[in-house]
């Protein structure tokens, strides 16, 4: 678990970038999940155990995040998706397992950025986003990126808990 302050109250804090293992789809998310995930996991799982027998340092696979950079703009079977899972930083390369799906490396950029904790299913997001978003004008500040969720539970917990995130900036 991160350190970042979790809380069901929005906050406004700085993010260091974090290098990701990254795979791009469009479609409905339960589509795209289930069809990209296997790769995902797969190329992280292959790297940690590949440090680890290289005598590398191991790392945690960490907590997989979304960006929704056009769920504004588009019904919810043509958004666009970008998934990733942090990785370390001095990974330079990525295994691939699953033929025709390539795991690329990316550094996601942070910088000040407006969260919220939400407990509830996915489908309940709507009032969080809209207090966050409105939290986030409220304290002079715009959103300046695209939407991103990062999952503290897995889709069927009991309890599901998801942060939602935007980059922003001072108005």
């Amino acid at each position: 678990m991160s350190s970042r302050k979790l809380a069901t109250d929005p906050v406004i804090l700085e993010m260091p970038a974090q290098k990701m293992a990254v795979l791009k789809g469009v479609g409905a998310p339960d589509k795209v999940f289930a069809d990209l995930m296997p790769a995902l996991y797969g190329s992280a799982y292959t790297l940690k155990f590949a440090r680890k027998k290289a005598g590398l340092p191991d790392f945690k696979v960490g907590l997989l995040r979304a960006r929704y950079p056009d769920a504004h703009l588009k019904p919810k079977d043509q958004w666009t998706i970008i998934m990733g899972l942090p990785i370390p930083e001095d990974v330079t390369a990525l295994p691939q397992k699953v033929p025709g799906i390539e795991v690329r490396i990316e550094t996601w950029q942070y910088g000040t950025v407006g969260q919220i904790l939400h407990i509830g299913g996915y489908d309940q997001e709507t009032p969080t986003v809209q207090r966050l978003q409105q939290f986030i004008a409220d304290n002079g500040y715009e959103i300046a990126g695209a939407h991103e969720e990062e999952y503290l539970t897995k889709p069927d917990a009991k309890v599901v808990k998801t942060i939602i995130r935007y980059p922003v900036r001072k108005k």
